[in-house]
C-alpha cells in the first residue's frame, strides 16, 4: 500500500475538510469542535432523495427517551437498518449523518433508523453503548442490519456482541474497534494520516473512557471480545490512508476464525471520514456504492433465512 494520496478528488476533499478547522482542533474547547464540525457538515450535506418520508422521534431505554430519527422509502422491504453516527463520541447527532442515512434507504430499499445517542465528555463510556443496545433491543421487531461508521462502526460491532440473536448483519464503515491495544501496524504506519491521526484515536478514547480502567471491556472495544463465536455476518469498509485501517482486518480475522462469514474491503487512496466525499470523489461514491450492497445483501440473507 501507497502512503501517499495521489489521486485529485480525494485531495480536494480532504483539502475542502481541512478548510473547516484550525490546526490541532483536538485542542479546542468541547463546543468549539462541535461548532467546527456541524459547519463542516453542513458543508457536505446533499439534498435527500425525492420520495422519502422523514420522521423525528425517540425511543424509551438506558433510563431516557433516546431520539431517533427514520427515513422509509416509498415501499420500503422488511429489513431495518439501525445506524449509529461516526465523530468520536464527541461530535455528530442526527444532523450530521442525515444524509448519508437518507440515501442509504433510498437506494437499499429499507428503513433506516438514526440513533441519537450520548456523547462524551458530558456521557462517558457506557453511555453511549447502553443507548445503543436499547435501541436494539426496541426496533429487533423484525430483522434487524446494524450499521455505522467510526465510533458508530464501534457501536454496531459491540451491540452485535451481545445481541447477535436480534442482528442479521453488521455493516462497519472505517470503524474504531480498539485495535491499538494490539499494536497493529496502521496505527504506526498510518499514525499521520489525513483527517484523523493516531494522536486524535488517543485523545478520543481518553475522553470517552474517562478515567476508567477498560483495558479489558469489549464493549468499549470489540477486539477485547473473549469469543466471536455466533456473531452476525459481516461486512467492513475501511480506508487505506487511516489509522484504523487495521482495525477492520483484525475483526474480520478474528470473526472468519470463529466461523462467521466476514469480508473486509480496504479502500485505496481513501482517507477516514470519506463518506462525505461520496459527491466529489469517484472512489468514496463507488465505495459508499459497495456499502449499500452489503446491507442489501444482508437484507436478502436474513429474509432467506427466517430472519
Amino acid at each position: 500500500m501507497s502512503s501517499t494520496i495521489t489521486d485529485p478528488e480525494v485531495l480536494a476533499f480532504i483539502d475542502r475538510t481541512n478548510a473547516f478547522y484550525p490546526p490541532d482542533a483536538v485542542k479546542l474547547s468541547i463546543a468549539d469542535q462541535r461548532s467546527h464540525y456541524d459547519r463542516m457538515c453542513r458543508d457536505f450535506r446533499r439534498p435527500r432523495p425525492a420520495g422519502l418520508a422523514v420522521e423525528g422521534g425517540g425511543l424509551q431505554g438506558a433510563g431516557r427517551l433516546i431520539p431517533i430519527r427514520r427515513y422509509w422509502p416509498t415501499e420500503p422491504g422488511q429489513s431495518r437498518v439501525v445506524y449509529f453516527h461516526g465523530g468520536g463520541f464527541v461530535v455528530g447527532g442526527l444532523e450530521s449523518h442525515d444524509d448519508v442515512c437518507a440515501e442509504i434507504a433510498d437506494t437499499c430499499g429499507l428503513e433506516v433508523v438514526a440513533v441519537d445517542y450520548r456523547l462524551c465528555p458530558e456521557h462517558p463510556h457506557p453511555a453511549a453503548y447502553d443507548d445503543a443496545l436499547a435501541a436494539v433491543d426496541h426496533l429487533a421487531d423484525r430483522p434487524l442490519i446494524v450499521a455505522g461508521d467510526s465510533a458508530g462502526g464501534n457501536l454496531a460491532a459491540a451491540v452485535s456482541l451481545v445481541r447477535q440473536n436480534k442482528i442479521s448483519g453488521q455493516v462497519l464503515i472505517y470503524p474504531g474497534l480498539g485495535g491499538e491495544a494490539k499494536h497493529l501496524p496502521s496505527y504506526s504506519d498510518r499514525a499521520e494520516a489525513p483527517l484523523l491521526s493516531t494522536q486524535d484515536v488517543r485523545y478520543y478514547g481518553r475522553i470517552r473512557a474517562a478515567g476508567r480502567n477498560v483495558s479489558e471491556d469489549p464493549t468499549f472495544a470489540p477486539l477485547r471480545a473473549k469469543s466471536f463465536r455466533g456473531l452476525p455476518p459481516c461486512f467492513i469498509s475501511a480506508a487505506e490512508h487511516d489509522p484504523l485501517r487495521d482495525d477492520g482486518d483484525d475483526y474480520v480475522a478474528q470473526l472468519s476464525k470463529a466461523g462467521v462469514p466476514a469480508e473486509l474491503l480496504i479502500e485505496p487512496e481513501l482517507p477516514h471520514g470519506h463518506l462525505r466525499a461520496r459527491s466529489m470523489s469517484t472512489r468514496a461514491a463507488e465505495a459508499f456504492a459497495r456499502v449499500c450492497k452489503a446491507i442489501t445483501d444482508f437484507d436478502t440473507r436474513g429474509l432467506s433465512l427466517g430472519g
